[in-house]
């Protein structure tokens, strides 16, 4: 019998991440168990905090003075022995800490004492008597009888102006009674039956392959509309009919509605969906239900990896490249990575797809980590659509200073003439890139942050987009005075008016991080425009995946270099499947597509492979670059980010980091070290950035040894200083 439990406290110090044993009392004894969410004293005053049981034992050595457990939690544990497992990997892996772990895995309205149950007022059917027959009673007799288990008290009082004094009078006297209900806040919506379609050969080969194949791990390479989506519900019906669980990972919110429309209509409404846009009530209701087995697919962002499905087949990560699949928060984890060791701990299929594949995941296709499956044709049999690249410097010299080439503004004439659809992708949003002045070149900055503020015309506004600060447009410069206040670039929103200027006649959505802040915003704009009620969609990356829009006929990339001149190894990777994924959003139905992609550099190998659909062309040429810089996948990079707001501070405090990194590593031909200097943005929210990366073969014990040598020397600052360490980050800006 296990009488002493090992907690894990409830604490982001990282000098407390280590289990504290403590007896459990004997009320407890039969109810902890591992996972458990318990109650604990914890240090000289015994704060009542809470904690997790990650062990358990039947005898410890040292007993004298040992604390007790106050209480449990929950009735069942939060936390299973694949999750364990899970994060123990996690911890080694991601550098980082228990409850960081924890914290992932479970919702945080559990933390916050939030279930999925509340008290509703019943209708006993008792008369009401003479003393009670009369108002407010007779409308909160009345309320309650028509709407028989639907509200608690709260909501009554709130939302029909009763006071909560008359329906306690009405409780007392058992007119009403309470009783606990269980809350339904999950998309129970009925959706438009999704039929099943007739497999192709190169389909029906994919689907036979990954269930009937021995290995666990598989790549769908497949061009933009070959059918992926159809194989993965393929798979999903094999699962089910199997008793067995599934999850689909999309990228982010902005590709769910889409498919929780098809996997809804082909499977009924016990789907779960999981993201961050859910409130924390709906996020809890989701996980409870896939807690207690009352559904068997997830479809869902990053997070739905960790949902707790106890018989779990297959794990499918769609578009398998894109950066949302890696967490910016500790654990920096990334949900492909996670899903390789869930296939592991569950025995279970794991499938990525994608038409243009992370160059790692390609190269390990290669060296027969993964099976690669590749589908080169359309599934309905279309056309790839026709991709031509517009050279913006001839434009110039034509004198054509319109953000639109003379090519893609005949285009869009064309379409428009044929009440056909249309999409313009630009990698910014907000009106223009930055404001400076003509005269003194002064470029207006955010104080708070090193970084240029965007113009948007709504509002005649200046916005930083790392910290969201904005101000009106000054009439005058700052520096010498004048008024030559001028927009440079262009964003969405400028795209969108020019637009209206030359072409007053079509209805134009846009799609970017402003308009789709509102819950379910993505999901109205996206239907308004498959039902054909507006002609232009103007979008960032949000439109450049996934959407399937039958008269979409033409796409205009209207800047395809923004991605490419970003200070980043990862940028020509970046650029081809943005160009890539866009592209394949035209010629989707029975209509040719045509795709105008507009440069100042059409002679990037990136540009050129992306405009010939050429993918092995674009991997082989970027795959010896990285060989050659010693880039991912040949290496590792380990990326430490330190900020503050005292500069000096920060300054002194990294070049120490530096010289205590460079004596560790200085036998060590394998690794470089570049470095401290500023961050490529050096200010964000009135913090300094500055950082070291680490590039080379690192074993697992030598990052640890690292990340405990910058904890010991930065300890005597650490309240001053913040440390953020990423293993293998996708981005070194």
């Amino acid at each position: 019998m296990y009488k002493y439990a090992g907690v894990i406290i409830n604490s982001n110090s990282i000098q407390l991440d280590r289990l504290f044993t403590y007896e459990i009392p004997e009320n407890l004894i039969e109810k902890i168990k591992v996972g458990s969410r318990v109650l604990v004293p914890f240090g000289l005053g015994n704060k009542k905090i809470d904690g997790f049981v990650i062990e358990l034992y039947e005898n410890v050595e040292n007993i004298k003075r040992m604390k007790k457990i106050y209480s449990i939690f929950n009735e069942f544990p939060l936390l299973t022995q694949e999750n364990l497992i899970l994060i123990d990997q996690m911890k080694e892996k991601y550098l980082c800490t228990y409850m960081e772990c924890i914290k992932t895995i479970i919702p945080s309205a559990l933390f916050k004492g939030m279930k999925n149950k509340k008290e509703v007022l019943i209708f006993t059917g008792k008369l009401l008597d003479d003393k009670f027959d009369k108002e407010p009673y007779q409308s909160i007799y009345n309320i309650v009888k028509a709407n028989n288990g639907k509200f608690t008290k709260t909501h009554l009082s709130k939302n029909f102006q009763v006071s909560l004094s008359s329906i306690n009078t009405m409780l007392k006297h058992k007119f009403l009674i309470q009783q606990e209900s269980i809350v339904n806040r999950y998309n129970d919506r009925e959706y438009l039956s999704y039929e099943k379609k007739e497999l192709n050969e190169e389909q029906k080969n994919a689907v036979n392959k990954i269930l009937n194949c021995h290995e666990k791990k598989f790549l769908i390479h497949g061009v933009t509309g070959s059918g992926k989506t159809e194989i993965y519900m393929n798979l999903v019906q094999k699962m089910m009919d199997q008793g067995k669980e599934s999850i689909i990972l999309v990228p982010e919110i902005s590709l769910t509605p889409q498919m929780v429309e098809r996997f809804k209509g082909r499977f009924g409404k016990d789907i779960t969906v999981f993201h961050s846009k859910l409130s924390d009530g709906e996020r809890l209701d989701e996980w409870l239900r896939v807690k207690e087995g009352k559904v068997k697919v997830a479809i869902g962002a990053r997070s739905a990896i960790f949902l707790p499905f106890e018989n779990l087949g297959l794990i499918v990560i769609d578009e398998e490249h894109e950066g949302s699949y890696k967490s910016d928060s500790d654990p920096k984890y990334n949900a492909r990575e996670i899903g390789e060791i869930k296939t592991e701990l569950h025995n279970c299929k794991l499938v990525l797809g994608s038409a243009t594949p992370s160059i790692e995941t390609y190269y390990r296709c290669n060296n027969s980590e993964f099976e690669l499956i590749t589908l080169n044709n359309r599934a309905d049999g279309a056309n790839m659509p026709r991709i031509q690249i517009v050279d913006m410097r001839e434009e110039l010299a034509n004198n054509n200073r319109s953000i639109f080439s003379k090519k893609l503004f005949e285009e869009i004439e064309n379409r428009l003439n044929k009440k056909e659809q249309i999409i313009l992708f630009l990698n910014r949003r907000g009106f223009s890139t930055f404001v400076s002045c003509r005269k003194c070149g002064y470029v207006f900055k955010c104080n708070n942050c090193d970084i240029s503020l965007t113009y948007h015309n709504l509002g005649d506004s200046l916005i930083c987009h790392y910290c969201g600060s904005r101000q009106k447009v000054p009439k005058l410069c700052p520096k010498c005075g004048s008024n030559y206040v001028k927009y440079f670039g262009v964003g969405t929103e400028r795209v969108q008016e020019e637009i209206k200027k030359y072409f007053p006649q079509a209805k134009t959505l846009r799609m970017d991080f402003d308009t789709t802040r509102k819950k379910n915003s993505y999901e109205y704009i996206y239907n308004t425009f498959k039902e054909g009620k507006a002609d232009i969609l103007i979008g960032t990356q949000m439109i450049a995946k996934g959407l399937d829009f039958h008269n979409v006929t033409l796409v205009g990339v209207i800047a395809a270099d923004l991605s490419l001149n970003l200070p980043d190894f990862r940028a020509s990777e970046r650029t081809f499947q943005l160009i890539t994924q866009v592209s394949g959003r035209a010629g989707r139905g029975k209509k040719e597509g045509t795709v105008v992609v507009q440069t100042y550099n059409p002679e990037s190998y990136s540009i050129i492979s992306a405009s010939d659909n050429n993918y092995l062309g674009f991997y082989n040429e970027e795959i010896n670059l990285r060989n050659i810089m010693n880039y991912p996948p040949f290496s590792q990079i380990m990326l430490i980010n330190m900020s503050s707001e005292n500069e000096d501070l920060l300054i002194k405090n990294i070049q120490n980091v530096g010289i205590i990194l460079k004596d560790i590593l200085k036998n060590n031909d394998k690794i470089e070290i570049l470095g401290p200097c500023p961050c490529e943005i050096s200010k964000i929210k009135n913090n300094y950035r500055w950082q070291i990366i680490i590039k080379g073969d690192m074993e697992l014990e030598l990052k640890k040894y690292i990340r405990d040598r910058i904890y010991e020397t930065l300890k005597e600052v650490y309240n001053h200083i913040r440390v953020s360490m990423d293993v293998n980050p996708l981005s070194l800006i």
